[in-house]
């Protein structure tokens, strides 16, 4: 009933996906940036279609952490099913997706209500770039010595967003992520008076779009425009390389209002949900 994608089908998995372009991005990016062979990179993502022949009309792709993507708009409950026995002896760590294929994904893969650490619907949100003013805000990248306020941020962040845990080794993931993110090209810092103040970053670029994640300002110094402010900064960078529309889900109503404020407008859902601990599929019959 489905079959794996291979390398060859990378230009019509990315034609499907293109078609519903804003909540594929985490499915897309990791493609563009891993392939769909056999790689060690980081985003490594199996990916798996339906139906076995002809054009496809569904795609679920799991990395190598665990992490599941769904994007399957009218595939019925058997397709989800048969993706649920194919990783059936694999942990999944968590679900994203359009909301309706999510909720058939999850239900598939039997897990209980009481297994997320997070599980909710974010509203997804779109813009255009060329709508946008010019930003008069400083932003750079991270620099070696940003490593230990960025361990902070990384921690606060999962723990405001209920992405991250609260325990030691959320700090240690924390601070291996902080080490990383000299590295991360998108990762963007706002500059005042010489000291970071926010962070935003991208977590999938695709063509001429991106996807927005890792907004964070400090809890002390909220509720003052910066994150605001530091997203449409990377937005007007973004731009003059070629940049033409970005996409977000908002995580709480603050944010929502910041992203509303820049231009951005609401253009339906995105389903995230986050397993207390990675866990293996109890395959419904």
């Amino acid at each position: 009933m489905i079959r794996r994608a291979l390398p060859a089908e990378a230009a019509a998995l990315e034609a499907f996906l293109s078609q519903h372009a804003e909540t594929s991005m985490f499915l897309r990016g990791n493609i563009a940036v891993a392939g769909l062979g056999e790689s060690t990179h980081p985003y490594a993502t199996t990916v798996h279609l339906w139906p076995e022949t002809g054009p496809i009309r569904a795609a679920f792709g799991r990395t190598t952490l665990g992490y599941v993507m769904c994007q399957a708009p009218d595939a019925p409950a058997e397709v989800f099913r048969a993706y649920a026995e194919a990783i059936a002896d694999l942990p999944v760590a968590s679900v994203t997706g359009p909301p309706s294929s999510c909720a058939a994904l999850i239900a598939a893969l039997g897990f209980a209500e009481g297994l997320f650490r997070l599980d909710h619907i974010e509203p997804l949100y779109r813009l255009d770039l060329a709508a946008m003013a010019e930003s008069p805000d400083h932003i750079r990248p991270p620099r070696p010595g940003d490593s230990e306020l960025l361990a902070d941020w990384f921690f606060d962040y999962g723990v405001d967003t209920g992405i991250g845990g609260t325990d030691a080794a959320a700090r240690t993931e924390a601070r291996a992520r902080a080490e990383r993110s000299v590295d991360r090209p998108a990762l963007r810092l706002l500059i005042e008076d010489g000291t970071p103040v926010a962070m935003t970053d991208f977590n999938a670029e695709v063509a001429d779009i991106v996807q927005i994640g890792g907004v964070f300002v400090p809890r002390a110094l909220r509720n003052t425009a910066r994150g605001r402010r530091v997203v449409h900064a990377q937005l007007c960078e973004a731009r003059t390389r070629g940049i033409r529309t970005a996409v977000l889900f908002a995580n709480n109503p603050a944010a929502a209002r910041a992203y509303e404020a820049i231009g951005f407008e609401h253009i339906g859902g995105y389903r995230v949900a986050v397993l207390e601990h990675p866990q293996a599929a109890g395959v419904r019959a």
